[in-house]
């Protein structure tokens, strides 16, 4: 039995393991990340407030256009007022009810002008606010990277000796042992567990006598009945 052998193989296996965990949760990691997130949603912010400026352009040049022209026909109406002036009492209320319509129009579209004006020139202060955040985020986001490029190579360096390491320690164990170490690694880490007082130190579950004698007798691997971990019993 290999168990003694493939016991050390688990300990570096998993000291690289735990280190490549250590990487991802790196601080300076971690920030560069929530900077990076940060600098694409002002990006995706900055994108959208272009095009609602854009279609606010558009609506402000059509009621722009729009006021002028009926700007245009109310100084026509008073102009045909004072050069032909009514018949009659009721084609004078019948002018005057025109005018007035095109000057409450008129009206409305000025206090949407006015409205518009006022977003365009909160959207612009947006956009500058955006702009100088964006700018200040990079700043630090381009400094701090060039120290976690240094931490990152140094990392990866000392994970790719522990690695060697592991291959190694491989060699010493019989390739069907090894496989079956990383299936049952794959839903169970430490894929090994201690015999402690007749229980697995995996999952606590006690052990059947079955389990127990299989164990002593040392003929072949033996595995928890209940969480499926190899059992090591170094005495």
């Amino acid at each position: 039995m290999q168990l003694d052998d493939l016991w050390n193989f688990m300990q570096v296996d998993m000291e690289a393991d735990k280190f490549e965990g250590q990487m991802r949760l790196s601080p300076n990691r971690q920030k560069l990340l929530k900077q990076r997130n940060f600098i694409l949603e002002q990006q995706s912010n900055m994108k959208k407030l272009e095009a609602d400026v854009a279609v606010m352009q558009d609506r402000l040049a059509a009621v722009g256009d729009e006021a002028k022209r009926l700007q245009a026909v109310l100084e026509n109406m008073v102009e045909q007022l004072d050069a032909n002036p009514p018949a009659d009492v009721e084609e004078s209320e019948r002018r005057a009810e025109a005018a007035q319509r095109l000057t409450e129009t008129l009206a409305r579209y000025e206090q949407e002008l006015v409205k518009m004006r006022k977003d365009a020139e909160a959207r612009d202060r947006q956009q500058k606010e955006i702009r100088v955040r964006a700018a200040k985020t990079k700043q630090e986001y381009d400094q701090l990277k060039q120290v976690y490029d240094q931490e990152f190579k140094r990392d990866t360096q000392k994970l790719a000796q522990m690695r060697e390491n592991i291959e190694k320690e491989a060699a010493k164990l019989d390739p069907a042992l090894l496989k079956r170490y990383r299936a049952i690694k794959q839903h169970c880490t430490p894929p090994m567990a201690r015999l402690v007082e007749g229980q697995c130190s995996g999952c606590f579950m006690s052990l059947p006598s079955a389990t127990l004698r299989e164990l002593k007798l040392g003929e072949k691997t033996v595995e928890c009945d209940n969480c499926g971990r190899i059992l090591y019993d170094p005495k």
